[in-house]
């Protein structure tokens, strides 16, 4: 038997209707907020990504599933599936001109992306992503905007007792002398640090602060070291960004904490970033991540653009949401007939209403015992009734009948 494959799973069932009630609410949410549903490719040119996501991170390194199309040697013709969406959707709004609309552009998505990873808990190497992306506002406003839509959106699913993580991470010229100083600190450890960090030390600094090996979180937690990762870098216009998108949060009612360690796994965040938690998870408690990320636009070819979003796992999403119970039919025709019992489905089914009929033609006793577990009337279709022409319908909560000339 050909099973799916590792890291990946069937949606079927009654699942589908809990993964059907995140999307309808995600569309409600970001339309009424005036975000327009943007879908792109599920693969791009692998160059994409290791200029936009960045090739310190283990997403460019380690995770991504790359294709080379007519030979291996051919980089040009080299593609990967998408291991997240805001490369893509930056790729779009540049190649669609979008920048010349009158800004801010709002955009929203949801669809799978695939990465090469130990299958664990609400994580699997195809797996999807609900996010929003905002291009054209620099101002803290729009830091705000993109939390609190975080929050209402998983507010409607019914998840309210979650945790803001927030940070700034400064602009690029208060970031360089920030790396350099944890360089500089970090110098005399780096025996200590695992293999990633070795190679993160020299790439991208920042990044060691986002590893998970027990042996390195030991070293930032040395005072000496704690002392630089936890100091105040940012200049001035940062910190005042900084603290204009936390006043916004405090008059929005939403509550954060401030967490000097936060720095996101992708290369592109700059300032503001965030995590919304859940303990329900464990210690994979992330259910949203994202911030501001003003240079990416440039970096891939585009005008400098201010621009913030942040994306959500859809299968972490599943894990915490009350699962969504079946809705029962409208009708369920039972008759002997199959003909006149598939006739009178599709009439009800035009007025848009819910119905089925028993293909198999079992005995009447089946199918009204069918009947009563999947819908709320029957419409029973017996010889009398074609005769007559009226229709028998029964209200199976209770088991009071009617005869009806049309339904």
């Amino acid at each position: 038997m050909i099973k799916a494959q590792r890291g990946t799973k069937d949606i079927i069932g009654q699942d589908t209707l809990s993964w059907q009630k995140i999307q309808q609410n995600a569309k409600e949410i970001f339309q009424n907020a005036n975000y327009s549903e943007i879908r792109t490719p599920i693969f791009e040119a692998t160059e994409l990504f290791k200029r936009g996501v960045g090739d310190s991170t283990d997403i460019v390194n380690k995770e991504m599933y790359t294709f080379c199309i007519g030979g291996a040697d051919k980089n040009e013709n080299s593609i990967t599936l998408r291991p997240e969406n805001t490369a893509g959707v930056v790729r779009a709004y540049i190649e669609h001109n979008i920048s010349r609309q009158s800004p801010p552009q709002k955009f929203w998505y949801f669809g799978p992306m695939f990465r090469y990873e130990r299958p664990q808990a609400g994580r699997q190497r195809q797996f999807h992503q609900i996010g929003i992306e905002l291009f054209g506002a620099k101002e803290a406003s729009a830091d705000a905007e993109a939390i609190l839509i975080a929050q209402e959106f998983l507010g409607s699913l019914g998840l309210n007792n979650l945790e803001v993580e927030i940070n700034t991470l400064g602009c690029q010229k208060c970031r360089e002398s920030y790396k350099k100083a944890i360089k500089e600190v970090l110098k005399p450890y780096i025996g200590e640090l695992c293999e990633d960090c070795s190679v993160r030390f020299e790439k991208n600094p920042l990044r060691m602060l986002d590893c998970k090996n027990e042996n390195c979180q030991k070293v930032f937690e040395r005072d000496e070291i704690k002392k630089v990762v936890l100091g105040d870098f940012v200049c001035d216009e940062c910190k005042a960004h900084f603290d204009e998108v936390l006043g916004y949060l405090d008059v929005l009612g939403v509550k954060y904490n401030r967490n000097k360690m936060l720095v996101r796994g992708l290369d592109y965040y700059n300032r503001t970033v965030f995590e919304i938690k859940s303990s329900a998870l464990g210690s994979q408690s992330a259910v949203c991540g994202g911030g501001r990320y003003d240079g990416l636009v440039e970096m891939l070819g585009g005008t400098p653009t201010p621009a913030v979003g942040w994306a959500m796992g859809v299968e972490r999403l599943f894990e915490l949401i009350k699962k969504v119970e079946p809705k029962k039919l409208d009708y369920f025709v039972v008759s002997k007939f199959p003909k006149e019992a598939l006739k009178l489905c599709q009439k009800l089914r035009r007025k848009g209403l819910s119905c089925d009929f028993d293909m198999q033609n079992r005995k009447f006793a089946k199918q009204l015992e069918k009947a009563a577990k999947i819908a709320n009337y029957a419409i029973i279709i017996g010889e009398e009734e074609l005769e007559k022409g009226f229709y028998t319908v029964k209200d199976l909560s209770c088991g009071t009948q009617e005869q009806r000339s049309e339904i």
